[in-house]
């Protein structure tokens, strides 16, 4: 199956256009248009990471036609508004920091800028974590730590003197409010006012652990260990890397390697193993064994759950295209306007799984980099 994955990957691109990317399925569902968002943004930090690896200037090149529709030469970004204060309008900014290095065009360096101010200006919490967007007032989202933090760190080492004692401090938080210490997992959220009607009335947090907020936080954590130098925060931030991938690993089906979409309730009727998180930690693993900071057994682990989604959600439709699997299409907390999304295990089977989404195919996709990057040594 590996020898046909680089042809699907080659089918999505030769059928998108910035304005019409195959692979962001709410926009499809939705009928909205192309906006900056995450979504893209995930996908192109996996083409990067594959024009890495493998050499080929076409990923790097598709980036860049991408990006470079949605960049103004002010470094505005087509449908961006900071006043949203959404750490998801963050996360494509990453890709900029490699299409300036690549190119030298100032609208990049000025788009990196206009986010930076976006996040020095988003509202906060009393802990000094960001709220997740404006509409959650008060919340951390283990979401947001991969949406903005990675962004956060890239500029304070290439443009801000390299101070990232926020996204330290930021992280501790999420460690001290949001982890089990019995199930060894993460919350998917945390209402430092403990007020809206998702919260533990004690605690703040929401009431499951979801899947693919626990990956999204793996792969932040992986992605900062690796541009950090040598010492003490480096350091911390791998202890809590490696806590967070401990935990999570006790949970794997033994059968395929992946995760349930409720992460301690596999054997709930309704739950499923799902493709996006089971991606994310499986990348976290390969990758953090490759830096040297997780233990090698974590090659082996990952890629076992890497083949355990190949078998399972990578399949042939009646057309004879690949397609991939499994893959939850979205899944949040709230607003107070919005009682089903009550973090409940009922609430998270109740979300639409779907194929070819950039939430699976991004981390599938980096995934497989990380098995090639095995392969070759």
């Amino acid at each position: 199956m590996y020898e046909k994955i680089d042809s699907y990957i080659e089918r999505l691109l030769a059928g998108s256009t910035p304005d019409k990317p195959l692979w962001n399925i709410e926009k499809i569902i939705e009928g909205k248009p192309a906006v900056w968002n995450y979504i893209d943004g995930c996908i192109m930090t996996a083409l990067l990471n594959e024009a890495e690896e493998t050499g080929e200037k076409k990923y790097s090149d598709f980036v860049e036609r991408f990006i470079d529709w949605y960049v103004g030469e002010d470094g505005s970004m087509r449908g961006y508004s900071i006043d949203k204060y959404n750490l998801d309008d963050v996360n494509e900014g990453r890709v900029l920091f490699d299409l300036y290095r690549m190119t030298g065009k100032e609208k990049y360096k000025k788009a990196i800028f206009l986010l930076h101010e976006h996040l020095e200006k988003q509202p906060r919490t009393n802990t000094g974590n960001f709220w997740h967007k404006l509409i959650y007032p008060d919340q951390i989202w283990l979401d947001g730590v991969y949406m903005a933090q990675v962004f956060s760190v890239r500029f304070q080492l290439e443009f801000g003197g390299g101070d990232c004692s926020d996204t330290i401090n930021q992280i501790r938080n999420v460690r001290r409010l949001m982890f089990d210490e019995n199930k060894k997992l993460y919350y998917h959220g945390c209402d430092c006012s403990k007020t809206v009607y998702w919260a533990d009335k004690e605690t703040g947090c929401s009431k499951s652990f979801w899947l693919r907020s626990i990956g999204w936080f793996t792969v932040a954590l992986a992605d900062i260990i690796d541009y950090m130098d040598p010492g003490s925060d480096r350091d911390e931030m791998t202890g809590i890397f490696r806590e967070a991938i401990e935990g999570i690993a006790q949970y794997a089906d033994p059968e395929t390697g992946m995760y349930y979409q409720v992460v301690d309730q596999g054997d709930r009727e309704g739950n499923y193993l799902e493709t996006s998180g089971s991606s994310m930690i499986a990348y976290a693993m390969m990758k953090g064994a490759r830096l040297g900071v997780l233990d090698e057994k974590y090659i082996q682990a990952g890629h076992k759950t890497f083949d355990g989604i190949c078998r399972k959600y990578l399949k042939f439709s009646d057309s004879g295209e690949l397609d991939l699997g499994g893959i939850c299409l979205m899944a949040g907390l709230g607003p107070e306007c919005d009682l089903r999304r009550n973090g409940t295990f009922e609430y998270y089977i109740s979300e639409p799984v779907v194929e070819n989404d950039a939430k699976g195919v991004a981390p599938f996709l980096l995934c497989y980099t990380e098995v090639k990057r095995f392969a070759e040594n």
